[in-house]
């Protein structure tokens, strides 16, 4: 196992609102709080430092492991439209991060910490600057194109366009379950866009995102038939 992923540090983005589910972070799900579900997988992946940032004043009186330490998110951070960047370099910043990280989102609970090790494994070759988990998506997207005027312009090869759905090449989508990055270079650029990025591919089972009630009771139903 590379040596590098005995020395990380886990990031859990944490937001008191949410218009499709409200207080979904600290909701239970199969015995315990839905952020805990994020923060065990970390431990039990062998995250060295969890840190959560959160807008959550319930978390500060909460019972947490001793790995776990807690960044108040800024109010201007907060809001359902801010993007995870300004979060993530805010965290990184008041936390004193630095060395690998990996963003734990807690709408992801089916991921396994074997997801994990595997995101760092493939971070730990040096030949990205980004790992990202992915899972398989209808292919049939490359047929698609978005309009300049009245002219249709192809999203790729204008010959998918025309093909048959099962001749296309296999399509992925990030799944926001795991991404694996350097702290410092996260800071620097302040973005996650690179040119070098590598997929980690999870199947669907373990790539379920919760956003509403019923992402929620689906979550639960999956979680129960868990070994």
């Amino acid at each position: 196992m590379p040596q590098l992923l005995s020395a990380w540090t886990a990031v859990i983005p944490l937001r008191a609102g949410s218009k499709g589910l409200p207080s979904k972070n600290t909701r239970p799900l199969a015995g315990k709080p839905l952020y805990r579900h994020a923060v065990d997988q970390a431990l039990q992946a062998g995250a060295a430092r969890v840190v959560v940032t959160t807008d959550i004043e319930a978390l500060w009186s909460a019972e947490l492991p001793p790995e776990v330490a807690l960044v108040r998110r800024p109010a201007e951070l907060a809001g359902d439209t801010v993007p995870m960047a300004p979060v993530l370099v805010h965290a990184l910043q008041a936390a004193q991060v630095s060395g690998p990280v990996v963003l734990l989102q807690a709408t992801s609970p089916l991921r396994s910490a074997d997801d994990i090790r595997q995101g760092l494994a493939l971070y730990a070759t040096g030949a990205f600057e980004l790992v990202m988990s992915v899972t398989e998506a209808d292919r049939s997207v490359l047929k698609w194109g978005r309009l300049e005027g009245d002219r249709f312009v192809p999203l790729s090869d204008p010959a998918h366009c025309f093909a048959n759905r099962q001749s296309l090449p296999p399509v992925v989508k990030p799944n926001g379950a795991v991404y694996v990055l350097d702290a410092a270079r996260f800071v620097a650029s302040g973005s996650f866009v690179s040119e070098h990025i590598g997929a980690l591919v999870m199947p669907a089972e373990r790539s379920h995102d919760i956003d509403n009630l019923q992402d929620f009771e689906r979550a639960e139903a999956l979680l129960r038939t868990q070994p």
